[in-house]
């Protein structure tokens, strides 16, 4: 409530003259890509003097991505910061950077995220009647569980929480575990009382999110990046002048570019805190899951040629 009622109150005291823009995530207050959402928005104030104010919409306030989506399409949303979730499940190319072991470490995946590959699907996003500004990501992706695994084996038919995206569940299914799609809200009970038996997800979710409390083990596999992409609505971009157009661009992927670089930071810092926890680590490299990530990339292959580019690009 208080925090809504400091959304009216900005609104109405805006800068006299201003446009006013909207931008909708899913992300709470304190997380890096709400962060870097109001470090963009006070930075285009300052570069515009004032005369473009873009309003953080963080946790959901606007609805789901799906229906955040559709408020860029119309016009009544202006920007947003999503996960590939919506894109992927719509055209399979924009599914490529799930692709497991696909970037060794974030300096990597940061590479990819501003490579050939990547300009080719930002801009893409015009098929989807928004403006591409620019790909980030949070934490690589690891594996928290209830009890320890040894072998790949050990994971067969183990529930494990995933959010819904086809790459993402493929290559668990691909392992032989079954993945559980399940908002974050509900996760931290869910795990608690066995209803799954793990997650995959970063250091950083799952130190400030508790779930370490009931994990028998943490699987630093770093097997996955989770990307991110900053988009406008192609109707709004549109009404800009080119002027105002050029500095959104700009910080968007200046700023984005810059939480992506602070990534590998904030993983060792927090497994560092796993570790200090007395949480139970186990290290393990892609060798680990076979045959399941050969088996992934042959399925995918197929469903997307710009997997080969991207693994083209990966090997440079």
């Amino acid at each position: 409530m208080k925090h809504l009622i400091a959304c009216v109150f900005a609104l109405t005291a805006t800068h006299a003259g201003a446009e006013q823009y909207r931008l909708g995530l899913i992300t709470p207050p304190p997380h890096q890509w709400t962060r870097t959402a109001e470090t963009i928005a006070a930075e285009i104030a300052e570069r515009t003097d004032g005369a473009v104010e873009i309003l953080v919409m963080p946790s959901g306030q606007l609805g789901s991505e799906a229906r955040m989506l559709q408020q860029l399409q119309s016009g009544s949303l202006d920007f947003g910061m999503f996960t590939v979730g919506e894109f992927s499940n719509r055209d399979a190319d924009y599914g490529v950077f799930l692709a497991p072991f696909i970037a060794r470490d974030v300096e990597q995946a940061r590479a990819l995220l501003r490579g050939e590959v990547a300009g080719q699907l930002l801009d893409g996003f015009g098929h989807f009647g928004l403006k591409g500004l620019a790909w980030g990501m949070a934490g690589m992706r690891e594996i928290v569980l209830a009890e320890p695994a040894e072998t790949l084996a050990d994971l067969a038919g183990q529930k494990i929480r995933t959010v819904p995206l086809a790459p993402e569940l493929d290559f668990w299914r691909q392992i032989g575990a079954a993945p559980t799609p399940m908002p974050l809200p509900e996760l931290y009970n869910a795990f608690a009382n066995g209803q799954v038996d793990g997650m995959q997800i970063d250091f950083e979710g799952t130190w400030n999110s508790g779930y370490y409390e009931h994990a028998g083990q943490v699987i630093v596999s770093d097997h996955m990046m989770f990307p991110m992409a900053a988009v406008a609505s192609g109707r709004r971009w549109q009404g800009m002048s080119a002027e105002h157009r050029a500095v959104v661009e700009e910080v968007f992927a200046e700023q984005i570019d810059a939480m992506v670089a602070r990534y590998g930071e904030i993983d060792a810092r927090y497994l560092g805190e796993l570790e200090a926890a007395g949480v139970p680590i186990t290290r393990v490299d892609a060798d680990w899951f076979e045959p399941a990530v050969s088996d992934w990339y042959a399925a995918w292959r197929e469903k997307t040629p710009l997997l080969e580019a991207l693994e083209d690009e990966a090997r440079r």
